[in-house]
């Protein structure tokens, strides 16, 4: 027998959104950062939205909220670069995730590729895209990329250990989680 509460509305068909959160409380999700300068000074995020779409054309996307002070910077961009970011890396996610930091006021933590967009040197794996599309969704946009260049460093083992989100908490990935 099923013993899983289904929650429901019954004044229309849509969950409300306490449920919908509830819900992917238990989806866990790897972290990315998202850079971007629009000519203006840059931006970043941390975003748990990243997928990949296609391999040929090479197509990823995310999904930003119009409550995050970065979007508007972000869709003002041409060109972003992610960041998929592993446990070694927590400090970026958690300096990109707090409200009224200044992202980038540490110079030591970042610089610009040649093309201009901003990048956390650290990070071992980053996609360089153009935007090519946006969909307004409820209160986010989903925003299209078509990757133009990727940057993936050899890095030690424990560097590599992906970075995960889950029930509101950072969790890494290694051997001890494999089954």
């Amino acid at each position: 027998m099923d013993t899983a509460v289904q929650e429901r509305n019954s004044t229309n068909d849509v969950l409300s959104a306490d449920h919908f959160k509830r819900a992917f409380r238990n989806h866990p999700a790897g972290v990315a950062v998202i850079t971007a300068d629009p000519g203006d000074g840059p931006v970043a995020l941390t975003a748990t939205s990243v997928i990949s779409i296609s391999a040929a054309p090479p197509i990823l996307a995310f999904s930003l909220s119009s409550t995050s002070s970065a979007s508007a910077a972000i869709l003002k961009a041409e060109t972003v670069v992610i960041h998929l970011l592993t446990a070694h890396d927590l400090p970026i996610a958690q300096l990109c995730s707090t409200s009224g930091l200044d992202r980038f006021a540490d110079l030591t933590l970042w610089r610009r590729l040649s093309t201009g967009e901003p990048i956390f040197h650290s990070v071992v794996n980053r996609i360089r895209g153009r935007i090519t599309n946006t969909v307004d969704a409820g209160g986010s946009t989903i925003v299209a990329v078509e990757a133009l260049e990727s940057s993936v460093t050899e890095a030690p083992e424990a560097a590599v250990s992906p970075l995960i989100y889950h029930d509101r908490t950072w969790h890494h990935l290694g051997r001890h989680s494999v089954l």
